[in-house]
């Protein structure tokens, strides 16, 4: 049975195909010739987990899905589209879906762009939950580099152990292998304009 994992947005529910994103990460992790626990073990998370995420059987959050890009050497956004690539992507803002990987992640996501899987620009556009509905406490890290740039409303950038505030217009390029975290300032939530970039130095 496929299942799908529905979030809502504008008054539409778009449903995320789990077992299309599970199919193209246990593809390629067999084309790279590794084991469930080689890359659970190099992600840290258990195998129990991946097996759960190649087979859709759970969502998982945005960082978890960029640690298994990285140990298969794919992009993120090549694990999280569900369409062909092409050339010239023209995506209409009423055409682009939501996506969340899990209700504790703190934020939901837009994929700006459907690039090569060999490209190292990663665009999305993250929307963080507002205060009274944010749970997330754990920092994240990931191998690349991260730029973010505040659309609307602002945050706290938990950096490393230190808290810088940013609103509106500001933005921000720092190393995603330290802790960091957006934590909303208030019930407005806000959107961060965010580029996963990985550095050539380190491919």
């Amino acid at each position: 049975m496929m299942k799908k994992y529905g979030v809502c947005l504008r008054g539409e529910r778009e449903n995320i195909d789990l077992n299309y994103i599970g199919k193209k990460i246990k593809e390629m992790r067999l084309r790279k010739k590794r084991t469930q626990q080689q890359v659970a073990d190099e992600c840290g998370i258990s195998k129990s987990l991946l097996s759960k995420i190649e087979n859709g059987q759970t969502a998982s959050a945005i960082a978890t899905l960029s640690k298994i890009s990285d140990a298969l050497e794919v992009p993120l956004s090549w694990v999280l589209e569900e369409k062909p690539e092409q050339d010239l992507v023209l995506l209409p803002k009423s055409k682009r879906p939501s996506k969340i990987g899990d209700e504790n992640m703190g934020y939901s996501y837009e994929l700006l762009a459907n690039r090569s899987q060999y490209t190292g620009i990663e665009p999305t556009i993250v929307h963080v939950t507002p205060k009274d509905l944010n749970v997330r406490e754990e920092l994240y890290t990931h191998s690349q580099d991260e730029f973010i740039f505040i659309l609307e409303g602002s945050i706290y950038l938990n950096y490393d152990g230190e808290k810088h505030y940013m609103e509106k217009g500001d933005s921000a390029y720092f190393q995603g292998s330290k802790p960091h975290l957006f934590i909303p300032v208030n019930n407005d939530g806000a959107q961060v304009l965010t580029f996963f970039i990985t550095n050539p130095m380190e491919t």
